[in-house]
């Protein structure tokens, strides 16, 4: 996909993030725009900056969860804008928690949005993208769908499988030539408000975690680059039909430190988490 004017990309999540920059670096590319988020609020508030750039938009309030609200949406999304080329299966949230502390109410709920609502995002809109003659699905998968560390298993879990579940679609819609690519997206340390809003549980001090607020306002400094930053970063990827996109020094240097070292890489992260979560 060499431009993007004239098409017409879905986005989850767009009601603030990554969701709204991609809205915005989009519109200004002349690509109309179907968004989609649970926060009404947040959504209209990105309608409202969308909108003066001159393209079609459309919104609606959907929960990726929900099998059913996703693909009443794709559908409603062709019948507003007569077709839809791109899909950003972008909805995310955050968990933290040991594995031995872990609520299973907590891991059915990541994995609902997390993974499942890039499974629905994609086979709702996959007949669509087909239809259009030009098409791309573009899924949100992380850093940590790279490589493991303490804490994160519920996250590092619906990360992974995004991107098993990303690199299988790419490689089948490349055997049976279709008009449609895919791109497994992985941000790195981004200045959005997921870890604000994420969940984080008690039984972190487990591993040495000392104090929770502070643990994530210290989690949130490491993150360097900006939403904006990042959704170039990954249009770009998109132009260039890129498999795999990293997003930020800290994915790249890591992703180098995991196929240089496919497994010794977790004693280097076990001993650096040791120093910063007893720092939290």
């Amino acid at each position: 996909m060499k431009s993007f004017h004239g098409k017409v990309a879905a986005i989850t999540g767009a009601g603030s993030g990554m969701g709204r920059t991609l809205a915005l670096s989009l519109a200004g590319r002349g690509c109309h725009l179907a968004l989609s988020d649970v926060n009404e609020i947040g959504l209209a508030e990105t309608v409202g900056l969308v909108a003066p750039r001159g393209v079609k938009v459309t919104s609606k309030r959907v929960d990726v969860a929900r099998r059913e609200q996703v693909y009443a949406w794709a559908d409603e999304v062709v019948a507003d804008h007569g077709k839809c080329n791109l899909v950003f299966n972008n909805a995310g949230v955050a968990h933290s928690s040991t594995i031995e502390g872990l609520d299973y109410a907590d891991f059915e709920w990541i994995v609902g949005i997390n993974f499942w609502g890039v499974v629905y995002g994609t086979k709702a809109f996959l007949p669509h993208l087909r239809a259009s003659g030009e098409g791309h699905v573009v899924n949100m998968s992380s850093l940590f769908g790279l490589l493991s560390v303490p804490g994160q298993a519920t996250y590092n879990s619906t990360k992974f499988a995004v991107r098993g579940f990303t690199e299988a679609l790419r490689e089948e819609l490349e055997i049976t030539g279709a008009p449609v690519s895919a791109t497994c997206v992985h941000p790195g340390g981004i200045k959005t408000n997921i870890a604000r809003s994420g969940r984080m549980s008690e039984s972190l001090k487990d591993l040495g975690v000392r104090d929770l607020a502070k643990a994530r306002t210290r989690f949130e400094k490491a993150f360097k680059v900006t939403a904006e930053e990042a959704a170039e970063i990954i249009l770009r990827g998109v132009e260039r039909n890129a498999r795999r996109v990293l997003v930020g020094n800290d994915a790249r240097t890591l992703d180098i430190l995991q196929r240089v070292m496919p497994a010794a890489y977790q004693r280097v992260v076990t001993m650096a988490m040791k120093r910063t979560m007893r720092q939290g």
